[in-house]
Formats: structure tokens, sequence, C-alpha cells
């Protein structure tokens, strides 16, 4: 092998492949009251799988109607959602089959209240993906077993902290066995000292390899954990870059505004 060929191998020995595209959000509008309120304005990103995308700003920036449109939880008024290659806001695709490669941890848990948390782990499983309870249950027990709350199943959700339920919240998703998870403001409804326990089972989750979509106020979440982070305002993605470059050197000035004041 002459010398041009020796380096023309080894450059293709050593360029990593890129990351598979699972998400991808083009020119997406929401719009409310007739098109009085634009909640969302035009957004376009990508989300690649293993990737953890932190999206921060400021109330009312479009952070959440932006996560929700990830799922069809709100149908976009414009653009696409392609998930894993499928276009899921064509009407002709059945969006519940790919709602269960999704899982979504929201704000105030959503637990059912008048089911144990074994219970509340396995209805799902069983019902979409056709567990035995047998097989549901070894699945739950081993999640709770992770987060520290195999102690729980028999209880019932009033019998917990928030931190606990939030604990619940993620690990119900992953019995489902999603291939993306997305969480919206998890720690938001938290006492302060219950946030850390939450942030640790993501944190746990990231290190796993899970691709996630996190909305969230947690600078340093954002800052430890994250792959990417986007900052949104009035509906637009303004700025992204990986936390190094988006803490320290920040572009855009509405950027600068709102860090100068969460920092």
């Amino acid at each position: 092998m002459n010398a041009d060929n020796a380096n023309i191998v080894e450059a293709v020995e050593t360029t990593e492949a890129p990351a598979e595209k699972l998400i991808v959000v083009d020119n997406v509008y929401k719009f409310y009251n007739g098109k009085k309120i634009v909640a969302l304005n035009g957004v376009s990103a990508e989300i690649a799988k293993g990737e953890v995308v932190v999206v921060v700003g400021p109330s009312g920036s479009g952070k959440s109607t932006f996560l929700r449109c990830l799922n069809l939880i709100e149908n976009p008024s414009e653009g696409h959602i392609i998930f894993d290659g499928v276009d899921i806001t064509d009407p002709q695709v059945d969006i519940n089959i790919h709602r269960q490669r999704m899982g979504m941890v929201f704000q105030h848990f959503n637990l059912f209240p008048h089911m144990t948390i074994l219970r509340n782990m396995t209805i799902a499983p069983m019902k979409l993906r056709g567990l035995t309870k047998e097989q549901a249950e070894e699945k739950a027990m081993a999640l709770l077993e992770k987060v520290g709350l195999a102690d729980r199943a028999k209880s019932y959700p009033s019998q917990l902290s928030g931190g606990q339920k939030q604990r619940i919240a993620i690990v119900r998703a992953l019995c489902m066995e999603p291939e993306v998870m997305l969480f919206d403001e998890p720690t938001s409804a938290l006492d302060p000292e219950m946030v850390g326990e939450v942030l640790d089972v993501m944190k746990s989750l990231a290190n796993d390899g899970m691709t996630m979509v996190v909305v969230t106020h947690e600078m340093g979440f954002a800052r430890e954990v994250g792959s990417r982070i986007l900052f949104m305002d009035e509906g637009q993605i303004l700025e992204e870059a990986a936390p190094e470059q988006f803490f320290a050197n920040p572009k855009n000035p509405r950027l600068c505004d709102f860090l100068s004041k969460v920092l």
C-alpha cells in the first residue's frame, strides 16, 4: 500500500461516524387563539441518539410547548416532527405507537392516586406491550431497586414525598423501555432538598446513554449533564451550544441578560 492510500485508510478509520438523528424538528409553529398568540415561531432543531439536550429560557418562552410538540401532546400548527425517520405530524401516522417509544415526565408526577406504586408502573407495560403481570412486576421491581424505592412498591402515592413521587414517575416511564425521555421541568414542583435526588436519577440515565430532552431551570444540571443547551425566548431558539461555550461565551444579547439573572 502506498503512502497516499495509507493516509486515506487512516483518515477513514479515525473519522467518527455522525450521530444518528433521532428527532428532527422542522420549522414548527404553534398558534393559539387564531394566530393572536405565537407560542412557537419557526422552531427547528435536531436531537441525536444518546444526546442530552437541555432547553432553558425565561417563563413563557415556549420551552414546554416545544417539548410537548415532540410527542404531539401539543399538535404543531405548522411544520413537521420527524421521529426515527417517520413524520409523526402526518395525520395517517398512529401517534400512539410512537408515543410508546417516548417516555414523558411531567412537573406534577401524574401518578394514579388509587393505585399502588407497583400497579402504577405495571399497568402500561401490560396493556400496551403485552407483558404478563410477572414480567411487568419483575421489570418494575428492578427499576425501583435502582432508584432506592423497592420498599415502596406496595405504597400509594399519597404516602410518598414529592421527590419520591418524581423518581417513581421517571421509572414508570422507563418501564415502557423508551428510546427517548422527555422531561418537562421535573424538579420545579419539589422542595429544594428533594431536587438533588431526582437529578441524580436523571444523571444516571444520561450516563447509561439515554437520549433525553430536558426543560429545566437547573443550570447546574445543564452545565454538568447536557450535551447541548438550547436557549429559547419568544417562541424561538436564539442560541444553542455545548455547555462550556454556552455559559462561558454566550453570544446572543438576550441570553447574556438571562444568564446574568440566573447564575
